[in-house]
């Protein structure tokens, strides 16, 4: 038994565990689905609070992220998209930050190829 492996990027988690769900009928061999970011540590809602003056950092305020690390942080400070004077152009995720990772049996690799992409799966 050969195995194969799709790493298909989709705009978010609910696209990617509904499409786990069916590739499920396909004897997944290995599957996960996880989110990247273009900075260290990763952004996620970081709970500042604008009212009461709590906010660590600007990318903290502006990107709405919590960096683990301080050099993330600045990093992220200095991205043209903190400043709110440019959008960032293209040097990170665009929309697709969502990974699906899958370990699948060769005979049916087309077929989930299939299923990835009319889900709105990019490969």
């Amino acid at each position: 038994m050969s195995e194969k492996s799709i790493l298909a990027y989709f705009k978010s988690p609910e696209e990617a565990e509904g499409v786990s769900r069916k590739l499920q009928a396909l004897r997944v061999i290995d599957m996960s689905i996880d989110s990247f970011s273009k900075y260290p540590g990763g952004a996620q809602y970081s709970g500042n609070n604008p009212l009461t003056g709590d906010i660590p950092s600007l990318a903290v305020m502006t990107l709405n992220s919590a960096m683990d690390s301080h050099s993330a942080g600045i990093l992220a400070a200095a991205d043209a998209s903190a400043s709110g004077m440019s959008h960032g152009g293209d040097g990170g995720p665009t929309g697709r930050n969502i990974l699906l990772t899958v370990v699948i049996d060769a005979e049916v690799h087309d077929q989930a190829l299939r299923i990835i992409e009319e889900a709105g799966g990019l490969i």
